[in-house]
C-alpha cells in the first residue's frame, strides 16, 4: 500500500508561480501575434477593395421582365 505522506507531492509558490508566468507569457505570444496578423490583413483588405478589380460597373441594361404575356400588367 502507497503511504502518500511519503511522497513528495507538494508544489511550492515559486514553482508555481513560475509555471503561470510562462503559461501567461505564451499566451500573451499569440494574442499579440494574432492582433498583429489582423491589421495585416487589414491592410491587405483594404488594399484589395481599392484595387480596380473590385469596382463594378451597374449594368444599366436590364430590362423590363413584367412585360411578357403571363403577367397582368393593370
Amino acid at each position: 500500500m502507497l503511504n502518500l505522506s511519503n511522497l513528495n507531492l507538494m508544489v511550492s509558490t515559486m514553482q508555481l508561480t513560475i509555471v503561470l508566468i510562462v503559461t501567461a507569457g505564451v499566451f500573451l505570444f499569440f494574442i499579440v501575434l494574432a492582433i498583429i496578423k489582423m491589421y495585416k490583413l487589414k491592410a491587405e483588405n483594404k488594399r484589395l477593395m481599392n484595387n480596380d478589380a473590385f469596382k463594378f460597373e451597374i449594368d444599366e441594361s436590364y430590362k423590363d421582365f413584367t412585360d411578357g404575356h403571363l403577367y397582368d400588367n393593370k
